[in-house]
């Protein structure tokens, strides 16, 4: 079976890029275009990991994660930020809402799947 990832971003391009190259890699992915629905549907169902973006409509992806981790479908599922984001107090906040690591954009979506395989194989 394969292994599950949510992925989060308001994005339409960056989520179908993504989601195309994760999906070669042999992951089932789902997406979410904001914090919200990303929020719902981890509280659905249990993933192998999440990745997110920050900026965000509605709720942004600092919010999110630090619901994620305060519910318990995916309180221990590894989550990655993606954004654009790289000033330090950005990424602390990240680290302390939960966050195992912080890719800033732009990036190769190569470089993302070997932190995927890092994490969950």
């Amino acid at each position: 079976m394969a292994k599950t990832i949510l992925f989060v971003d308001d994005s339409a391009s960056m989520r179908q890029i993504l989601k195309m190259a994760i999906s070669a890699a042999g992951y089932e992915v789902t997406t979410a275009d904001d914090g919200k629905q990303g929020l719902a549907k981890a509280e659905e169902q249990r993933y192998n990991l999440i990745i997110s973006d920050v900026n965000m409509p509605n709720m942004n992806g600092i919010e999110m994660l630090k619901a994620i981790k305060a519910g318990r479908t995916n309180k221990f599922t590894p989550v990655v930020m993606l954004t654009t984001e790289a000033g330090d107090e950005m990424k602390q906040q990240g680290k302390a809402a939960g966050a195992k690591v912080w890719v800033v954009k732009p990036f190769k979506p190569d470089q993302l799947l070997v932190v995927i395989k890092k994490l969950i194989g």
